[in-house]
């Protein structure tokens, strides 16, 4: 799944276009390398987001077959770190 597609669908980002937009303009990484919004997104890879006063880690546990997963199960699919 595409990291763009999946920050969205495990409710990280609450809309595409701005997962796309942060893959964009580098400020998100799969484990250490900057990624395009393109990037596929396996089982334990290691996503990171640097906000403007922090930076957010999440371990891929699982890949939602869903479009949207509800925002209560999102520990099934992320852990943060």
């Amino acid at each position: 799944m595409r990291v763009d597609k999946f920050l969205n669908s495990v409710n990280i980002t609450k809309r595409r276009a701005i997962s796309e937009d942060m893959c964009k303009s580098g400020v998100v990484s799969v484990n250490g390398v900057v990624a395009k919004p393109s990037k596929d997104v396996k089982v334990g890879d290691t996503i990171e987001i640097a906000f403007l006063n922090r930076v957010e880690r999440w371990r891929v546990v699982a890949i939602p077959v869903v479009k949207t997963v509800p925002k209560s199960d999102k520990d099934k699919f992320v852990v943060q770190i």
